[in-house]
């Protein structure tokens, strides 16, 4: 009994892997880093687990969402940037599903 490995096809599979975990995660931190340029900086809130190594308590939830309140209010964009800045952070968000999406297919039709 033989064992082939077809390298090549690993190494397609490995390539094109490392090309979609990176636009993921590129799409995603793009879409992050313009969510906040547009003055709505997402606050969590907390989360109770049962082996938690860290759980913010609703005092310093409270204190995270006053922080990026007046964070919003010193932005020096102008009302027009924001929204682009907001359209720009959807769009990317988008980018990322249809990368996932289009992994998903790839798996599936082949």
């Amino acid at each position: 009994m033989s064992l082939d490995i077809d390298w090549l096809a690993f190494i397609r599979v490995f390539v094109v892997a490392l090309i979609g975990a990176v636009l993921v995660v590129g799409f995603y931190a793009a879409g992050l880093r313009m969510l906040v340029r547009a003055g709505r900086v997402p606050v969590v809130a907390p989360a109770e687990f049962t082996d938690a190594i860290t759980v913010i308590s609703p005092k310093q939830a409270a204190k995270a969402e006053k922080a990026a309140a007046k964070a919003a209010k010193k932005s020096p964009l102008t009302q027009g940037q924001k929204t682009l800045a907001l359209f720009a952070a959807y769009g990317s968000f988008g980018l990322c599903a249809l990368a996932v999406l289009g992994g998903i297919l790839l798996i599936v039709l082949h």
